[in-house]
């Protein structure tokens, strides 16, 4: 057994901890912490010193920049290893037909069924890389999968049928699996228990190391082996007093016994904690931690305890930094987007994107002074079939527009329509899919995106906006939205769409706007307080902010207190309460066990707008929550999107056989 842990009460006086820096934590509080992002002004570095095959005096180096220029994100290729499509075949002759009409092969199936989500990496104690991915096909079911590690080898599901690897902690999760050697721990998404799995050894059942407290009412995250103790540190939320105002702890969670043990707490005391790690010799543990009415990226903390033995005590460019010749070398590879880097035996595993290749892990091998790629090998994809549409892929365009402030600009990615069987007539102009992203202070980037390519290969324009408030362009710009949800997202929106107009590369009466979350309450914002888009698309979005207030998950329940104001603002922000001012159709589609986003907000809003008589149309669905996960969901809402669009606004025939649903005071 491992000595006694002395729990940190944050209301009581620490001992023997001290805090060594405070910052603002980047938007994604579940992510990796070795995710750094920066605008071109702010140049911070992750340094990764504990790969055994790396010299002392070499470090591996994760620098971020973003480009605040308008260009077009054109693939970069390369030789590494990498398959390239045929450009000798003659070209073919084009069908001429209305914007919008075309037929294309990116069908709501191909991106409903053929996308994996990557949810993290890790290594195995033979150095094999070990993926998490969430499969649509299988009711948006998380697996662990070890890659193969040589010609010849296959991959293999190391999560039982029974099992789903998902936690749920805050409602988002992240963090469900953590490896050591040849064990992993993993949450698992049914009863939300940690369950310890041998992965190599010949009895792989997962055995249950936690309680079980007659449902998922505790979760756990982001967790960490401690070598010394033989123990797991975990965030845990414990939900059995409160499900509306539940306790976040850090907890140790033994390894030892064969009899599950209640988790001891060790750090307690504040709203929220995150990212639990401990030094290479596991004396000291480090944590993120902060409380209401702040997010995590207003103001968090760093801070760092001692553990002693009777337990007292945020365009990405990868890049090589050697510490003895003060140099820095970038690595020339085909990603613009890293999101996290695995340190392997000899290489390097790297989770990223780019305008043509979906999110992937690649393995890079570096030569003897590593400096240079010797090969670059894709290992894992989450669409390994996205290639064979490259053809037919819309690269996008960032592009910097003017908004409603004298001298303010905000960004987009700009997606013209591309299809190389079809074109228009040359004196029609596309309609424009305009899609607010969610967060509010998350982001939108330049990857693939098999879902924009939907829209974009059957003759759309589609544009994805980061409005002020998004995260990637400094403080002030994120600063934008503060006290000003509601009106800033919207404005910049609605400036984007003019901007589009205004330079002739999209029809000014077929304008669409769409988004989820945060990015639906904007559409309804949108389509309540303005007149730019002449239908929208609400995906578990906000009508009633006041509501939202009242009946979120604890996580979010004091964030849009910094976003929106007192209670006359929150009035004055909910499109319900200004249903006389809508004037278009509306599609909403709500997950019914969402407890972000309650599904009353759709509710609501669709009863009054039917009650006015507007085009409206409801789709709920049995067992999804904030965000669809479900292949046969994800392909209905894409189809659904469609053809509602096509019938209200486009004025033309898909071409793909889709049975709309009805549509209230239009059918």
């Amino acid at each position: 057994m491992h000595p006694p842990v002395r729990s940190i009460q944050k209301k009581k006086k620490k001992q023997n901890v001290e805090i060594v820096s405070t910052f603002p934590a980047q938007p994604s509080p579940m992510a990796s912490l070795t995710i750094c992002r920066a605008t071109l002004t702010r140049l911070p570095a992750l340094q990764l010193t504990t790969s055994p095959s790396a010299s002392p005096s070499v470090s591996f180096n994760f620098n971020c920049f973003r480009s605040r220029i308008l260009r077009i994100i054109s693939p970069k290729r390369h030789h590494h290893h990498r398959a390239t499509m045929a450009s000798s075949a003659p070209a073919q002759e084009r069908t001429t037909a209305p914007y919008g009409s075309w037929k294309s092969p990116i069908t709501a199936d191909v991106v409903s069924g053929a996308s994996k989500y990557l949810g993290g990496t890790a290594v195995d104690g033979q150095g094999r890389l070990i993926v998490l991915e969430s499969r649509p096909n299988e009711g948006g079911r998380a697996v662990l999968v070890r890659l193969a590690d040589k010609a010849g080898d296959e991959a293999v599901d190391l999560t039982p049928k029974e099992f789903a690897v998902r936690t749920t902690c805050q409602e988002y999760g992240g963090g469900a699996f953590a490896v050591s050697g040849d064990t992993v721990i993993f949450s698992n998404y049914k009863d939300q228990r940690l369950y310890k799995q041998s992965i190599n050894g010949r009895d792989s059942t997962p055995v249950a190391i936690t309680p079980d407290y007659g449902g998922p009412v505790i979760s756990y995250a982001d967790g960490v082996f401690d070598y010394r103790f033989n123990r797991f540190f975990t965030v845990r939320e414990d939900q059995r007093e409160s499900a509306t105002n539940s306790t976040t702890t850090i907890v140790a969670v033994d390894l030892n016994g064969k009899d599950v043990q209640e988790p001891t707490v060790v750090i307690s005391g504040n709203d929220f904690y995150a990212f639990p790690r401990l030094d290479p010799k596991g004396e000291r543990i480090a944590w993120i931690e902060w409380g209401h009415p702040n997010m995590p990226w207003d103001r968090s903390e760093l801070w760092v305890g001692y553990i002693s033995e009777n337990g007292q005590k945020g365009r990405s460019y990868l890049s090589i930094v050697d510490d003895a010749q003060s140099s820095l070398s970038v690595l020339d590879i085909p990603f613009t987007d890293i999101d996290n880097i695995t340190l392997g035996n000899h290489c390097l595993y790297i989770e990223g994107a780019s305008a043509v290749d979906p999110s992937s892990v690649a393995k890079i091998t570096l030569d003897a002074i590593q400096s240079k790629v010797l090969e670059f090998n894709i290992i894992w994809s989450s669409s390994p079939d996205s290639s064979k549409y490259q053809s037919y892929y819309s690269l996008p365009e960032f592009i910097e527009f003017p908004t409603e402030v004298p001298g303010q600009s905000a960004y987009a990615y700009f997606y013209p329509p591309s299809n190389p069987d079809y074109q228009a007539s040359k004196d029609e102009k596309p309609p424009l899919l305009l899609k607010s992203h969610g967060g509010p202070t998350g982001e939108t980037r330049g990857i693939l995106n098999l879902s924009v390519h939907y829209w974009t290969s059957r003759g759309w324009a589609f544009v994805d906006v980061n409005y002020g408030g998004s995260t990637g362009y400094g403080r002030e710009y994120r600063d934008r939205l503060l006290l000003k949800w509601g009106i800033v997202d919207v404005n910049d929106c609605c400036s984007c769409a003019k901007f589009l107009v205004d330079s002739g590369l999209v029809d000014g009466n077929r304008l669409c706007i769409t988004g989820g979350s945060a990015g639906g309450y904007t559409t309804l914002a949108a389509l309540a307080f303005k007149d730019t888009f002449k239908a929208g698309s609400s995906l578990y979005g906000v009508a009633d902010v006041g509501l939202l207030r009242a009946e979120t998950h604890k996580f979010e329940s004091h964030y849009i207190d910094n976003l929106v104001g007192d209670e006359k603002d929150y009035y004055e922000r909910s499109p319900i309460n200004f249903v006389d001012q809508f004037s278009c159709p509306i599609i909403l589609f709500q997950g019914l066990e969402d407890k972000v986003v309650p599904p009353d907000q759709a509710r609501k809003i669709y009863e009054a707008l039917k009650k006015k008589g507007l085009p409206v149309a409801l789709v709920e669905y049995e067992g999804e929550q904030h965000g669809f996960r479900k292949a046969e969901n994800i392909k209905f809402t894409l189809e659904q999107q469609m053809v509602f669009f096509a019938r209200l606004v486009g004025h033309f025939n898909v071409a793909d056989e889709i049975t709309p649903i009805k549509i209230e005071n239009f059918d």
